[in-house]
């Protein structure tokens, strides 16, 4: 049975269930696990969790006739919803809000989740289980924060060091996977695995040697038929987790095949290729490739989804890949943009109006060639005459604060 709690009932011997609110605001990157150092209890009274669910079959109780502030009885879910919580969680904030309203809150959830995939990845390097309780509140909040607004975490996510591409590429991944299941129109269940999917993707990158995952150059022969490992790798140590979901099992394991047959390991063929492992596939590579990595610049991307397309007959489901579009924009937010005025700006966010009209801000002048002061212009408002002319390459340009411009942080990159 389990039994919600304050923290202040809380005693050494009891089995945390859950924590109840955010996952940002727990102490603990791991759920589902008895409470024994007092060094733990410390830490979660000192924290903004104000209850917790416990589970009475795998530790101590509350004492006799202590009132508590909920019951419930322990349900085993249906396979395919495994990536829900099998207990009650407060009502989450999911009103939708402009980019410049979530960016702040995006970046917070960004930098937690960085450090809970790191942990959750060192745990696996070192023969642990996957916290499949933690996984799932990490994407629950991502999964909110693509509620009130889609651009804002994606586009965050894409801005990576070289030390943490692999981390923040789970983060991103798990994101974009997220906000294309939505597009598809897949139910909040299966949304939810594809969300755990894409966190997981990458799982079996903890087993690849550290001077070939890390290496800053192109791999030998040798060193990528190493790398093409990693679906395999992944797919063992997270059959070996309680409670594993079976969509996160298939994308971990398919996620680098390509619809013409040549991707690996299996060599799978469209029809053979599941629709999540097709939507892994598009996700997987839009990241790498608008990422800075130690050999390469990032590409821009709006340029990134020209490229894609047209690779899309051979390596993605066109569906799928279209759906995607629609789900990043033509433009999608960091976009370089000139615009029929001869200014150039960087989208922020996508409007409310065609694909083609996102909301720009505006900062330079092209026939004068200086910098103005910038303004932001949403190109699908009635009476608006400004169009997107065409895209621009920001390796031209050059532009040192093109992110800071389009998210309003001071991020580093």
């Amino acid at each position: 049975m389990l039994k919600k709690i304050t923290v202040e009932q809380l005693q050494l011997g009891m089995h945390l269930k859950e924590f109840c609110g955010s996952w940002m605001d727990h102490p603990f990157w791991r759920t589902g696990f008895v409470l024994k150092e007092a060094n733990d209890l410390a830490l979660i009274l000192n924290s903004p969790i104000k209850e917790v669910w416990i589970d009475v079959s795998l530790g101590a109780d509350v004492p006799s006739g202590e009132a508590v502030e909920s019951v419930a009885e322990i349900i085993v879910a249906p396979v395919v919803s495994l990536n829900l919580p099998v207990t009650p969680h407060l009502l989450r904030d999911k009103t939708p809000v402009s980019a410049s309203q979530e960016i702040e809150r995006a970046a917070r959830i960004c930098l937690e989740s960085k450090a809970a995939v790191v942990s959750m990845f060192e745990e696996v390097r070192m023969g642990n289980a996957v916290d499949v309780g933690g996984a799932r509140q990490l994407v629950e909040d991502i999964s909110d924060s693509i509620a009130r607004n889609p651009g804002a975490i994606i586009s965050l996510a894409r801005l990576k060091t070289a030390d943490d591409y692999t981390y923040m590429h789970s983060v991103a991944v798990c994101a974009m996977m997220v906000a294309l299941a939505k597009q598809l129109g897949l139910d909040e269940a299966i949304t939810r695995s594809c969300g755990m999917a894409g966190l997981l993707h990458d799982l079996g990158k903890v087993a690849m040697p550290t001077e070939v995952l890390n290496k800053p150059g192109k791999l030998t022969e040798a060193e990528f038929a190493i790398m093409r490992t990693h679906p395999e790798e992944g797919f063992r140590m997270l059959k070996a987790s309680p409670d594993v979901d079976p969509i996160a099992l298939d994308v971990v394991l398919h996620h680098h095949e390509k619809t013409d047959g040549t991707g690996y390991p299996e060599r799978l063929k469209s029809d053979q290729i599941s629709l999540y492992s097709k939507m892994g596939a598009v996700c997987d590579v839009y990241d790498a490739i608008t990422s800075n990595r130690p050999y390469k610049a990032g590409w821009d991307p709006a340029e990134s989804l020209r490229q894609m397309a047209d690779w899309a007959k051979g390596h993605f489901d066109p569906k799928v890949f279209q759906a995607f579009v629609k789900s990043m924009g033509i433009y999608p937010v960091g976009s370089l943009v000139r615009l029929s005025s001869g200014r150039i700006g960087v989208v922020t966010e996508q409007s409310t109006g065609s694909l083609t009209t996102p909301i720009v801000k505006v900062f330079f002048s092209a026939k004068s060639n200086l910098r103005i002061s910038p303004y932001v212009v949403d190109l699908s408002a009635k009476g608006c005459t400004e169009k997107i002319f065409q895209r621009e390459d920001p390796d031209k340009w050059q532009f040192p604060d093109l992110n800071e411009m389009w998210s309003g942080l001071p991020l580093k990159t």
